[in-house]
């Protein structure tokens, strides 16, 4: 196994499953997100894991799941947007080839809408969406080989732009 052929992090609202699907029909191959992993596991809603058996749970269903799909799954894998909080998981990115999806606070909260079930942004959304990503994007700009902004463009613009970046263009 040589781990994922793109893995996708970034912010709720970059478009990180749009993209990432589109991204595996282009190379032909499959696609996986950890946080439906996550789900999988726990059996129930993210957002019901943070409420019954809170943040530091999830995380760890979250650590467990990255780690499995980064050592079993070749296509394109998206990671939930926190996941790279985690010390451990970015030294298992390190050397992937990884594309933070960069999303504007703007773009952000017309995708996810601001009564999305997002635990983490359930009071006063905009704020913290924007403290999650004062700690985040330095983390994602970290670990990511290229960044690529959402933008402004369709998710088949975005998947060609993370192709370029990567130079997978005539995969």
């Amino acid at each position: 196994m040589t781990g994922p052929a793109i893995v996708l992090v970034g912010p709720p609202g970059a478009g990180k499953t749009t993209v990432g699907r589109a991204l595996a029909d282009r190379l032909g191959t499959t696609y996986r997100d950890t946080d439906a992993d996550v789900e999988a596991v726990a059996g129930k809603p993210i957002p019901e894991i943070f409420i019954d058996d809170g943040e530091p749970r999830f995380r760890e269903l979250e650590r467990a799941a990255v780690r499995a799909a980064v050592a079993e799954h070749e296509g394109v894998l998206s990671l939930g947007g926190g996941a790279v909080m985690d010390g451990p998981t970015r030294d298992l990115l390190a050397g992937l080839p990884v594309v933070f999806l960069d999303v504007g606070l703007h773009q952000a909260v017309r995708r996810v809408g601001l009564d999305a079930p997002r635990p983490l942004l359930a009071v006063n959304p905009r704020q913290q969406w924007r403290e999650l990503m004062d700690v985040r994007r330095p983390l994602y700009t970290e670990i990511a080989r290229a960044v690529v902004s959402t933008d402004d463009r369709t998710p088949e613009d975005v998947a060609e732009a993370v192709l370029d970046a990567l130079q997978l263009k005539d995969a």
